[in-house]
């Protein structure tokens, strides 16, 4: 096998890793978010309304890793680096709901993602 076909296999390879992960950790974020509002607000969408969501720094969306981070649903922050609005997916309106699942996520993102150095995962929120 030529070097170039290990090379485009090789970021094949890294691109499905990080899909598996961010769709574990979407989905790890949303059973955070939905128990939280099943045992904290008893399924009612009451109390601060806001945003919640996760940013990592020190990427940009041009290399490998913004590119393929991109793929799954990142975009570019305002802020630099890549974020990623509601991981959880969970449609209600309480930004505590939505901090619990972007801190799952973000969470796990930290344990399984291996980042370069100087990269750090946020989470972040804002009252509407």
């Amino acid at each position: 096998m030529s070097a170039a076909i290990k090379a485009k296999v090789a970021a094949q390879v890294e691109a499905n890793r990080i899909a598996a992960i961010v769709a574990q950790a979407k989905g790890a974020a949303r059973d955070a978010a939905e128990s939280y509002f099943k045992e904290n607000l008893r399924g009612h969408d009451a109390f601060p309304c806001g945003f919640a969501w996760v940013r990592i720094t020190g990427v940009k969306g041009n290399t490998k890793l913004g590119k393929n981070l991109a793929a799954c649903g990142f975009s570019k922050a305002y802020n630099g680096g890549m974020e990623i609005w509601n991981p959880s997916g969970l449609p209600v309106q309480n930004v505590d709901v939505k901090e619990h699942g972007a801190s799952k996520f973000a969470d796990l993102i930290r344990l399984h993602l291996k980042l370069p150095e100087g990269c750090e995962v946020r989470v972040e929120s804002r009252l509407d």
